[in-house]
């Protein structure tokens, strides 16, 4: 790797923080590379309960940290998918699960059969074909691999307390090397030619010099925006909701093993179960709902006893214009920020990190490497963003003006065309480099209400006797992945038995 950077700082902690100096101690060492973690107790981290989606396991993987070890040293939970209530219309209920459905069959997408079989008269429920699904109706989980070796496994992922994944990070972090300084950034020093910020300098007189710095300071992006003015891209028109209320409450049984999403009357709140809480939040827009407002209707949907008073966090929606730039790359919150709908914050973290790693600057500090780092982030931002407005998007509620205001609002082309394609053809224009995938877009397409008007000719192809043998034999094989599956809360007791107890 470069020649020219030897010194990483890191400023903020939370979450972004410790992921990047954790990955970056674990991947590049701290013997060529000295790794520095600037951050302040007194100015704390958003710190909610989080959802993850499955590509967090291989970052904890890249780390060689235990899955086990790591869901009781953050009192987690596993994950199956979301479930949306309300999105649609009042009462409307669908599941948006990990993994696929069915089987891919004659190098088509397994939904293209599956319409085939609706219309054909089979039940009107994609869910029977995903095992992810079905545990979680009956609120199981299992790794497949320990029921039975010979199953796929059952995709999944986690909810987790943050401030406790960033303490376990940074104890997993100064073990191999990683220094941290406690203290308030108070001013930022710049090189007169070239712009590149050269140190950072603490309330306490402690000045931290780098040759590169990792922006993690959250909303207020002290260097790559209060410091380099790297311009920010607004998204709210598209998702207006810039509010979250959260509160933690006490647990209840069973430990669900997924995110509940419930749409309200200015935005939507969160459910995320934890070993011992529930993280919950309403997400809205305050030209609609007060502050005050939302508070006090968060608190008294609660299915448990509150914790704490709620808490307001403040945000809009897009992203930086450069999320690199000079000598700076912006992670976490520092760089965009796109609501929590479809938990993808820690992967955006994550993506950044890998992107980093695979474009460190060799040498100098930006150039080539730079550009496509932000092309390449800029486009999982887009992915992401067209994804989110769709649940807003395609809904039929009409009962408030947020709603209203959601439904016939314009959207960006790119979704247009995804919206098109799928209603008239079952196709979602996926591209190999994009997060979600047709089973994402399917689900989350079809369980608002956009059902395609045709599929694939080559699912008509097949004859109709070995269709309906083979679409059983699915259905069958699908429910023999969650036989023998616990409870979700009974397998989690029985993975965080062998561990001891976190320091």
């Amino acid at each position: 790797m470069g020649d020219g950077v030897r010194k990483i700082v890191v400023v903020g902690g939370g979450t972004a923080g410790w992921m990047a100096a954790s990955a970056l101690a674990k991947v590049m060492g701290t013997k060529r590379y000295s790794i520095t973690l600037v951050e302040s107790e007194e100015i704390g981290t958003v710190g909610v309960g989080e959802a993850t989606i499955p590509p967090f396991q291989s970052f904890n993987d890249m780390l060689g940290i235990d899955e086990n070890t790591f869901l009781k040293a953050v009192n987690g939970t596993f994950k199956l998918g979301i479930r949306f209530e309300n999105w649609s219309k009042p009462g409307s209920d669908y599941f948006h699960p990990f993994g696929v459905f069915g089987v891919d069959m004659s190098g088509i997408n397994f939904t293209h059969y599956w319409l085939r079989y609706l219309k054909a008269g089979g039940p009107a429920d994609f869910g029977l074909f995903n095992p992810q699904t079905l545990a979680a109706r009956r609120n199981a989980f299992g790794r497949s691999q320990e029921i039975n070796p010979n199953f796929p496994g059952v995709t999944y992922a986690f909810h987790f307390d943050a401030a406790l994944y960033a303490r376990f990070l940074r104890q997993f972090s100064e073990k191999i090397g990683v220094r941290r300084v406690e203290g308030r950034v108070v001013s930022v020093a710049q090189n007169g030619e070239s712009g590149d910020i050269t140190s950072v300098a603490l309330g306490d007189g402690q000045t931290i010099d780098g040759d590169f710095f990792i922006d993690c300071s959250g909303f207020r992006g002290l260097l790559i925006a209060e410091t380099l003015k790297a311009g920010f891209s607004d998204w709210s028109h598209w998702l207006p909701c810039n509010r979250a209320a959260a509160v933690p409450c006490e647990k209840t049984m069973p430990l669900l093993p997924y995110t509940r999403s419930t749409a309200r009357e200015a935005g939507w709140q969160w459910r995320i179960p934890l070993q011992h809480r529930t993280g919950n939040g309403y997400v809205f827009c305050d030209s609609y709902l007060s502050e005050d407002q939302a508070s006090r209707l968060l608190l008294e949907r609660l299915d448990g006893k509150a914790l704490a008073e709620p808490r307001i966090l403040k945000f809009v929606t897009g992203h930086r214009r450069e999320m690199w730039k000079n000598n700076v790359v912006a992670l976490g919150l520092s760089a965009g920020f796109l609501e929590p709908l479809e938990s993808t914050s820690i992967y955006l973290v994550q993506v950044a990190i890998l992107k980093l790693l695979k474009y460190f600057p060799r040498g100098d500090t930006g150039g080539i490497m730079r550009d496509r780092f932000n092309t390449e982030m800029l486009g999982n931002f887009d992915n992401v963003k067209d994804f989110l407005i769709a649940h807003y998007k395609l809904t039929e509620r009409d009962d408030t003006p947020f709603w209203t205001y959601c439904r016939t609002m314009d959207v960006p082309d790119s979704l247009k065309a995804r919206l098109e394609a799928f209603e008239r053809y079952n196709m979602s224009l996926v591209t190999d480099e994009e997060l979600f995938r047709e089973a994402s877009w399917f689900a989350v397409l079809a369980g608002q209400g956009m059902m395609p008007k045709t599929y694939h000719p080559l699912a008509d192809v097949m004859p109709e006797d070995e269709f309906k043998w083979r679409m059983d034999r699915v259905r069958q094989g699908t429910e023999g992945l969650i036989q023998g599956m616990p409870g979700h809360d009974v397998y989690i007791t029985k993975a965080c038995a062998s561990q001891p107890v976190p320091a």
